[in-house]
């Protein structure tokens, strides 16, 4: 994995280096570009990830993720999740919502790889709903 940031490759660490302060996060793994302080978790071993496709414990759970965006992707989440777990919407309808709205395609529909720009979408997407 390349730093989108930096273009530096990313080290393979576990959760004892991002969050020293989590023992319960110790054994999970994440993808780090340290000198930008961008990080993403990666789907558990075993884990299924897609048609076909087992994960085998480094497969990214989106795009490495600086403060900024780290700090978007929570808005972004915060604003659009409460749609589907207080199940206004079941999950996957949720986020083909999402996808029309954002003039996007279903298979490209996912936080984990947005930008800043995009998460501020969401964002604005989802309040003009509840208006």
């Amino acid at each position: 994995m390349t730093c989108p940031y930096c273009d530096r490759a990313a080290a393979l660490v576990t959760g004892a280096v991002i969050y020293p302060h989590r023992p319960d996060l110790f054994g999970l793994k994440f993808w780090q570009c340290e000198p930008c302080d961008a990080y993403v978790g990666c789907h558990k071993a075993g884990a299924r990830v897609g048609p076909g496709v087992i994960s085998d414990g480094t497969l990214p759970l989106g795009r490495l993720a600086n403060a900024a965006l780290r700090r978007a992707k929570s808005a972004a989440h915060a604003a659009f999740d409460p749609l589907w777990k207080s199940r206004v919407m079941k999950r996957r309808e949720a986020y083909a919502w999402l996808a029309k709205e954002l003039g996007i395609s279903s298979a490209n529909c996912h936080i984990g790889m947005f930008d800043v720009d995009a998460c501020q979408a969401v964002v604005a997407v989802v309040k003009a709903r509840e208006q």
